[in-house]
């Protein structure tokens, strides 16, 4: 299994990213995919989760409204649409598959005026 992040970055309050998660080496479209993230000096936190064919999407209420969670099945690549960013989103986020154990590297994203 190989899950690799991208898209993060430094945004001002208010701004928008787009997180892209690619994997490779298993049958993507079979697996529910979950974004998590880790602030500074925090526990990993669940943000949202999305069903194997894209129907169902699940969030973590701090984020409910603000971020859209989307799978290109074809592509196999998970994003995480992330718009109206708050400081407390300040995180590295990690993509996973969480029924094969396996997580990305990460990517950072640090919301700042």
């Amino acid at each position: 299994v190989h899950l690799e992040e991208s898209g993060g970055g430094l945004v001002q309050p208010g701004g928008s990213l787009r997180l892209s998660c690619v994997a490779s080496r298993f049958i993507f479209e079979n697996y529910l995919m979950t974004w998590v993230r880790q602030a500074p000096g925090q526990e990993l936190e669940w943000v949202s989760d999305i069903s194997g064919d894209g129907r169902k999407t699940y969030y973590t209420d701090s984020v409910k409204g603000r971020f859209t969670v989307s799978r290109d099945n074809a592509k196999k690549t998970l994003y995480l649409q992330m718009n109206d960013l708050k400081s407390e989103d300040t995180a590295v986020y990690y993509c996973k598959v969480s029924a094969l154990s396996a997580r990305g590297q990460g990517t950072q994203v640090t919301v700042s005026s």
